[in-house]
């Protein structure tokens, strides 16, 4: 099943939630679903790129968030936290690419020293600064790093069927 913002669902089982750029960046989190599903049909997959067919968000920035917050924890709880840092495809001057990945990066990286959060971390040749958050992520061996996004699902799937 994908949980949508600003959808919320009971979690009655593993949840993966993706994240990653979304503004500026392809949408990989389709290509991650389709990959996560054909592998394991039962997953929840928490998806925060929000469905812009009339053009426009059906929620707010704050619900967005709020969303985002609420299935990271579910998934930082019963799960897995994907990230795949997608290089930048369209740059928008306004606005530092990843800036909010970056952000959960650090926190959700605490959180697996401080409480066992399961997570697992893609890192697109091309995305910028790769060779420090490579350098960094070191310092956490027990954290899969991979170069691919297909290796990345494959390691997520692996984390939560430990």
């Amino acid at each position: 099943m994908i949980i949508k913002p600003a959808t919320y669902v009971p979690h009655a089982g593993k949840t993966i939630f993706l994240a990653g750029p979304i503004q500026g960046a392809p949408n990989w989190q389709a290509i991650a679903v389709q990959y996560l599903l054909s592998k394991r049909e039962d997953l929840l997959i928490a998806n925060p790129r929000a469905d812009l067919s009339d053009g426009k968000l059906s929620h707010t920035f704050e619900e967005q968030v709020d969303w985002e917050t609420y299935h990271l924890k579910q998934a930082g709880h019963d799960g897995a936290i994907l990230f795949w840092l997608a290089k930048e495809t369209e740059h928008f001057c306004t606005r530092a690419y990843a800036q909010t990945t970056r952000f959960e990066l650090g926190e959700w990286r605490m959180r697996h020293s401080r409480d066992g959060a399961l997570l697992v971390i893609g890192i697109e040749s091309g995305f910028t600064n790769e060779r420090y958050i490579r350098h960094r992520l070191k310092e956490n061996p027990d954290i899969p790093v991979r170069s691919t996004l297909e290796e990345t699902c494959d390691a997520a799937l692996k984390l939560i069927h430990n």
